[in-house]
This record gives structure tokens, C-alpha cells and sequence, in this order.
């Protein structure tokens, strides 16, 4: 699978795996999030491919019951495995889900490939999801979860989470 191949799916399972959330952003679905890359019913099983947001990620195993869960509540078996490859993006995220963070309160990876602040020292212009301002500052690489940065706005004033790019 590449990284532009988009994931495969079958139709009658989207519905159950949308009431499957991010345990660590729970206005977020698995399909929001772009993590199920594979999803498919043969004989009375339903396997599932799910791809980390990052190595090591803590919520995996919690996804993984959750979709057990929400299938086995449909009487259906789910087998699910972990796919590292390729590496999951924020480019993988649905333009819903970017919606529905910032709604959250979290703002939305940039589009850029990389951290250019870090590497060249150009500032990113996040935009505050409670104004919509883009005159914001980095606070600390490291917010309530390891795949988030914290950010204030220095407009209202409000420190918010920004979910980091991830290529």
C-alpha cells in the first residue's frame, strides 16, 4: 500500500466503525482520524488493518478493544492488526475530522511536510481555534498527549492544543 492509495473499505462497516472514537480525542471517529486502512467482511469475520498515529502510540490498544467492542455489539467477530507501513500522516486526517477538531478546541495540523520552525526558524501560523486569529505562539513542544503542541493565542489569550504534523 502507498501512501496515496486511499484505504479499503467496505460499505456496510462504515457506520460501526464511525461510533468507534479516539480514546485520547473522543470527538474524533478511527475514520476520522484515517488510522483504519483496511476494513473488510469474509465469511463472518471482520478484519481490520490499523495503522498508529506514531510508534509506541498508547491509545492502539484501546482502539483495537473498542473496535472488538463495537462489532461484537453488532454480533460480528473482528480481527484486528496493526499495519506500520507505510507510517500514518496527518494528511490522513478527513477534512471532517480536522472540522470537528477545531470545533473541539484543537487546531488542525498545518499543511506543511515538516516542522519548519524547528529546522529554519519560520513561524508557523496556527490559528487559535477559539478566535480564529493566526497570531499565536508555541508554548511548549509537548501538550496533553505526545501528538500534540501547546500553543496560546496572543489575541484572546487562550492556550490551546495544536495536533503536530506528522509525514
Amino acid at each position: 500500500m502507498t501512501v496515496t492509495e486511499k484505504p479499503h473499505i467496505d460499505t456496510t462497516l462504515i457506520p460501526i466503525l464511525e461510533r468507534v472514537s479516539d480514546p485520547e480525542i473522543p470527538v474524533l471517529s478511527v475514520l476520522d482520524l484515517g488510522v483504519i486502512r483496511e476494513a473488510v467482511e469474509e465469511n463472518g469475520l471482520v478484519k481490520i488493518k490499523l495503522t498508529p498515529t506514531y510508534s509506541g502510540c498508547p491509545a492502539m490498544d484501546v482502539m483495537s478493544d473498542d473496535l472488538k467492542a463495537a462489532f461484537h455489539k453488532e454480533g460480528k467477530t473482528a480481527e484486528v492488526s496493526l499495519v506500520l507501513s507505510p507510517a500514518w500522516t496527518t494528511d490522513w486526517i478527513s477534512e471532517k475530522g480536522k472540522e470537528k477538531m477545531e470545533a473541539y478546541g484543537i487546531a488542525a495540523p498545518l499543511e506543511a511536510s515538516a516542522d519548519k520552525e524547528v529546522l529554519l526558524g519560520e513561524k508557523r501560523l496556527v490559528k487559535c481555534p477559539q478566535c480564529g486569529s493566526t497570531n499565536t505562539h508555541l508554548v511548549s513542544q509537548f501538550g496533553s498527549t505526545a501528538c500534540k503542541a501547546l500553543f496560546q493565542c496572543d489575541d484572546c489569550h487562550e492556550p490551546f492544543d495544536y495536533f503536530k504534523c506528522l509525514k
